[in-house]
């Protein structure tokens, strides 16, 4: 089908050319704001009413609007498979990740058990599946190894002078220290939550928090390598700290340290992970449910128990795990001095991984995520955490996935699962303590291969945004080689930098008009887009502020073809020599007025003749006098009349050199402001400078296309005057064209007629 084929009619457009103050009057302007006043904002807030009671309840605790209208027809079934699906999967993923944050591996069930429940109650999310999460797990192992490493647990065997670990000492301490930066995690994200401060995840770009997941997967890789071969070195911390990792490891990467029967297992369990994982992926289409692969090898692996691979190979295994759960214990409020960064930066990962996957699912089943409350919620599970020695929890990719797959449909999966993960705790735990490490290792790695796919953003990002694929990378070695909490901010200061570099390089163009159109397109993109002579059309594509203030004037000039600078110093000069031609040439008319005067003098001095004489030659010198001054006077009037018309050459020489100084001889100069969304101090100063610089040398200036905002910010810093009236600002491109034409006499051939 053909354009004209597309056309569903035309319409024609007839009205008077409208500038800002004409605008005001046809579209009736308020002269007052409509928003209610500071006063009546905080009185509203105050006020309380059973409606208002009962959203804000709700709100808060969302299980309350989403439980009583719970279908168990459409949804039970599907929220009770997914539940035991995701829950089978919160076994395994809980003792592994338990090892990534240093702790005994029951710790990382509880994680698994608590926080669920808390989430179940106030997320707003309904298919996440919060818990136990790789990235968290490993920032909460840095902080713990940080404060107590293995060599404050030493002490020296007064039988064979060995040195022997403090397991349980060292065990109970770095619980403790991972329990308060919970704690403290979760009190930052609930009162950043209550003051509504869930924008604050906008900071953290998509390239940016998928290149911090990628970095910190490697992270992950490094830490769980010692366990896959059986060597057991020690970790780092701080910058650099993965370096010496990957140094220490080669040093003992030999046989007499290294464990053959673990690497064995390691062998073994990794091939079976990885093919089962891929058959699941292959045939994601054909079964209900994907074969829990990680429970069935850690089920296998129970057969370690009869083979003896600790005691008879020195396998390490995960150790004893004790029955039930413990009660609640406050957190070590001492710790807090050395860990508040550290809580602060892993609750806010923990949050933006949330609140990505929710976003995510919560588009794809049309429902909406709450921001705010999902800060709060994830405070809440944090803080709950704290008291039951939790380590900080996200949302997992791998639960996540398999619980919308499974058809969950609400967070009864959570408490399903929960329930799972309960009776493991309460009755199951302890046939588990001789499972090797390098199992868990191999299924923390395998559940990595979603984060190590991300390494596919950089030949998308090379083809659409190089600057995003820069904000990757850069994220990507940072948070190798600074650590998780240096390189977190190091990522987000470098985003910052880079949205800051971009302003500073803004396109700049030069507007033409298109013919029996009312539009205005860039000269350089569309070739029917042409100049109108004598109007140059200047247009920013970003914001003007003070960083790019400067830039802005030195596009305008090099766009425009007008060196302001240069026609100011010419003009300057050429008003400095008119000002001494003018003083030569009273010079030179005051000297011709003494001249009759010092005749007379003279003729007074030097005469030596008679009385009468001397009277007929005063008369006679007197008429001369009279002549001479009529002959001045019409001098005078000449050399006025004579300068006037030098000053009007002048005048028009500086509006063919200078007003009209481009080679398409400018007389009007259009700054299109539509994309500005905010006026600052500099913005003002350098729209000022513009109208008066450019107004010396004859040419008009005129704005385009401001809103509302900044033409009130304009207003109120005194922007306007008499010098710069609000006449010079107009609604359209086109309206200040037709303007400039009519007042410069032109032809006026641009109609403002619009087909569509």
């Amino acid at each position: 089908m053909g354009v004209e084929e597309q056309r569903a009619g035309e319409f024609y457009v007839e009205r008077d050319v409208m500038n800002e103050l004409c605008l005001d009057k046809l579209a009736r302007r308020r002269t007052h704001s409509t928003r209610p006043l500071l006063k009546e904002r905080v009185k509203d807030s105050l006020r309380c009413s059973v409606p208002k009671l009962k959203r804000s309840v709700l709100s808060f605790i969302p299980i309350l609007s989403w439980l009583p209208c719970y279908s168990v027809r459409q949804d039970a079934l599907g929220d009770l498979i997914s539940g035991i699906s995701v829950g089978i999967m919160h076994l395994p993923m809980g003792l592994a990740y338990a090892l990534l944050a240093s702790v005994p591996p029951v710790f990382g069930l509880y994680t698994s058990f608590y926080p669920v429940l808390m989430y179940c109650i106030f997320g707003t999310s309904r298919h996440i599946s919060i818990g136990t999460f790789a990235v968290t797990s490993i920032m909460i192992g840095t902080t713990t190894e940080r404060l107590a490493p293995n060599s404050n647990f030493m002490s020296l065997n007064g039988t064979n002078g060995t040195q022997i670990l403090d397991v349980v000492a060292r065990d109970a301490l770095r619980v403790q220290i991972a329990a308060s930066t919970t704690f403290l995690s979760g009190i930052f994200l609930f009162l950043l939550g209550m003051i509504r401060f869930g924008f604050v995840v906008t900071f953290l770009s998509d390239p940016l928090v998928r290149g911090y997941m990628t970095g910190a997967g490697i992270q992950v890789v490094l830490s769980q390598l010692p366990s896959l071969f059986g060597i057991r070195v020690g970790r780092f911390s701080g910058p650099l700290s993965q370096v010496y990792v990957i140094v220490n490891l080669f040093q003992h990467l030999h046989l007499p340290e290294t464990n053959i029967a673990a690497v064995v297992v390691t062998l073994v369990a990794l091939a079976v992970l990885i093919a089962v994982k891929e058959l699941n992926i292959y045939y994601e289409k054909k079964m209900p449910v994907p074969v829990p692969i990680e429970l069935i090898t850690v089920i296998a692996t129970l057969i370690s128990y009869y083979c003896k691979l600790h005691s008879l190979y020195k396998v390490a295994v995960i150790g004893q795990i004790p029955k039930g759960l413990k009660p609640p214990s406050s957190p070590d409020v001492s710790l807090w001095g050395s860990i508040v960064g550290d809580a602060f930066a892993v609750g806010i990962v923990g949050y933006a991984v949330n609140i990505s996957l929710g976003k995510i699912f919560g588009q794809k089943h049309g429902y909406t995520v709450d921001s705010n409350q999902e800060m709060v919620a994830v405070g809440l599970c944090n803080i709950v955490g704290g008291f039951f020695q939790c380590h900080v929890v996200a949302a997992s990719p791998p639960r996540t996935l398999l619980q919308d797959s499974t058809g969950g449909k609400t967070q009864v999966v959570g408490m399903i699962s929960s329930v799972l993960v309960l009776i493991f705790i309460l009755q199951l735990g302890t046939l588990f303590e001789e499972l090797p490490k390098a199992v868990l290792a191999c299924i923390v790695l395998v559940n990595l291969r979603g984060l190590f796919m991300q390494f596919k953003d950089i030949p998308e990002l090379w083809k659409s945004n190089k600057f995003d694929l820069l904000v990757w990378l850069v994220t990507l070695v940072c948070t190798i080689l600074l650590n998780l909490d240096l390189g977190l901010a190091a990522s987000i200061g470098f985003s910052m930098l880079t949205v800051i570099f971009r302003t500073q390089l803004p396109r700049y163009s030069i507007l033409g008009h298109v013919p029996g159109t009312e539009l205005y397109l860039d000269t350089d993109t569309y070739e029917e887009a042409k100049e109108i002579p004598g109007i140059t059309i200047f247009r920013s594509s970003t914001t003007m502020y003070y960083t790019n203030a400067q830039l802005y004037l030195d596009a305008l000039q090099e766009k425009s073809g007008i060196d302001i600078g240069m026609l100011l110093m010419k003009k300057k000069k050429r008003d400095t020599e008119e000002k001494r031609k003018d003083e030569k040439e009273k010079n030179k008319a005051k000297k011709q007025a003494k001249k009759p005067i010092m005749l007379l003098k003279c003729v007074f001095y030097q005469s030596r003749v008679k009385i009468e004489t001397l009277s007929l030659c005063q008369s006679k010198v007197n008429w001369g006098f009279e002549q001479q001054g009529n002959g001045f006077d019409q001098d005078s009037k000449t050399d006025i009349h004579g300068n006037d018309h030098i000053t009007q050459m002048s005048s028009t020489g500086r509006e063919g050199e200078m007003g009209r100084s481009s080679v398409n001889d400018t007389h009007t100069i259009i700054l299109d402001l539509s994309t500005a969304n905010f006026a600052d101090t500099a913005t003002v100063k350098t729209l000022k400078n513009i109208f008066l610089n450019y107004r010396k040398i004859d040419i008009d200036i005129y704005l385009t296309g401001c809103q509302v905002c900044v033409v009130e910010q304009l207003s109120s810093a005194g922007f306007f005057s008499e010098s710069i009236p609000k006449s010079c600002l107009f609604t359209t491109i086109h309206d200040a064209v037709l303007h400039s034409l009519r007042l410069h006499g032109a032809s006026d051939d641009l109609t403002c007629t619009t087909k569509m």
